[in-house]
């Protein structure tokens, strides 16, 4: 059994308590490791560390910290395979998708910010009195990052790379669910030679060692990617000690699809924005309205194709669907779905755990994608998150309607619109409530935009300049002359 430990101050240790926990393999139903259940006591001793690191980091010049950055992205890139399979096997994700997109997105963000930090640039301005104003952008000290379940490598290095480029030091609290790339990229950091406390790595429960990092008085800010509930918690935690926030939080995205449409590629668009990762990605377009016009002949085609997507051990190339991440979450999906029925749902395909054929995976968390149509806007199955292999699709009338129930909700991450009509197109992704519009695609991403949601979706933005202004503070100097 694999034993993961905590990497504070440059070391890999064991949880000051001598806590732990057992972490599963999702398309197994089987324990495969256990994990530090850090506690408070791990916390202060990794923000020591890193208020130590921090004048020494900070003075680092920007071309070497990038240079850090570089090397952890090589070591990653050099054990691409050993990565992919520690996140299918944290996840229940096909390794093939860890494979082709996971871990060469988190190998792309270290890069991304390593350039950004030597490109990273302030601003002045000339007074007509004979002065002139300029802004220094400093890092803010100790700040943490707290990073979800679904794409966990991803997302960890989505909030670790822009904070040490702008000369932070970090504790990083990756999901107690999916610990274990997280701990291979502490052995990298070791690897690569990364200065001690620069970045801390602690595992354990978010209502425990993640509240301890929340509310540490050194923790200056905090950059969370997951569920709107648990934002809510930290924001509330958060707010009297006036730490800056970024919050990536819950969505229910609506794919909206307009009956000129190029119909093969809004068939296939639509079927991988709800599907991809067992539909587990915040961003997936879980709803997906269709024009009355178009309704029917695109439901059969949208189903056909659900259907022909294949369930089956993370392990096998033909896998498209691989298992849950936990039995807590097929519960919750499966609940969902029995919800779904109960408010009238008619379901297409799916609706039942899916048996797969490999031996290995007989207890394993998977359920089959799913489809129901004939629920109205307002339900709880169209308003609630799912993260789950479930669609719903829904009929509407013109542009009105269509926005109408594409707003609807108290979310506003993300959505995706399909029409050839390029002024509608327009038009249309003007006035969606949500932080990212996708037109004729979807999650077709550029690290140099923000990206972030509205309403219940979560504050601020991560990516590009603005996570380096997150993870920084303008200090305004005005010099006569």
């Amino acid at each position: 059994m694999t034993e993961i430990r905590n990497y504070i101050d440059g070391e890999l240790l064991p949880p000051a308590a001598n806590a732990w926990f057992d972490v599963w393999e999702p398309a197994t139903g089987r324990r495969f490791a256990r994990a530090p259940e850090s506690d408070a006591a791990d916390v202060e001793a990794a923000a020591q560390a890193a208020n130590t690191a921090f004048a020494g980091w900070r003075d680092t010049p920007a071309a070497d910290r990038a240079r850090w950055l570089h090397r952890i992205a090589d070591l990653i890139e050099r054990d691409l395979e050993e990565f992919a399979q520690a996140e299918s096997r944290d996840t229940g994700k096909p390794v093939s998708l860890a494979r082709s997109l996971d871990i060469p997105r988190a190998v792309s963000n270290l890069r991304f910010f390593a350039a950004a930090a030597t490109q990273f640039a302030s601003e002045a301005h000339a007074m007509e009195s004979g002065a002139i104003n300029y802004t220094l952008r400093q890092p803010h000290g100790v700040v943490a990052g707290i990073s979800p379940w679904n794409l966990p490598l991803y997302l960890l290095t989505w909030k670790i790379a822009p904070a040490l480029a702008a000369g932070n030091c970090v504790l990083a609290k990756p999901s107690e669910i999916t610990p274990l790339t997280a701990f291979l990229l502490a052995q990298r950091c070791i690897e690569a030679g990364l200065p001690r406390g620069v970045l801390n790595i602690l595992h354990g429960r978010g209502g425990q060692v993640g509240q301890a990092i929340v509310t540490h008085p050194l923790v200056r800010a905090i950059s969370f990617t997951g569920g709107t509930v648990t934002g809510r918690t930290i924001a509330a935690a958060a707010a009297p000690q006036f730490k800056k926030l970024s919050l990536e939080l819950g969505g229910k995205n609506p794919s909206i699809v307009f009956a000129d449409a190029d119909f093969d590629a809004a068939v296939e668009g639509t079927v991988r924005a709800a599907f991809t990762n067992q539909g587990e990605i915040c961003l997936c377009g879980s709803r997906v309205l269709i024009e009355r016009s178009l309704y029917d002949r695109f439901r059969d085609a949208f189903v056909a194709k659900v259907r022909a997507l294949q369930v089956g051990d993370p392990q096998d190339p033909g896998t498209d669907q691989g298992a849950l991440v936990s039995a807590a979450h097929l519960d919750k999906v499966m609940g969902a779905i029995a919800l779904a029925r109960t408010e009238g749902g008619r379901i297409l395909c799916g609706g039942a755990r899916a048996s797969v054929t490999s031996t290995r995976c007989r207890e394993g968390w998977f359920v089959q994608p799913t489809v129901i149509e004939g629920l109205g806007a307002d339900c709880r199955t169209n308003q609630e998150e799912i993260f789950g292999p479930v669609a719903t699709l829904l009929p509407f009338d013109g542009e009105a309607q269509a926005l109408a129930i594409a707003n609807g909700t108290s979310y506003g991450l993300a959505a995706s619109l399909w029409s050839r009509d390029n002024g509608r197109c327009h038009r249309v992704a003007a006035q969606l409530e949500s932080g990212l519009v996708w037109v004729n695609t979807w999650m077709l991403r550029d690290l140099r935009t923000p990206m972030g949601g509205v309403k219940h979706s979560g504050v601020g933005r991560e990516g590009g300049f603005e996570a380096m202004r997150f993870f920084t503070e303008p200090r305004n100097v005005c010099i006569r002359y």
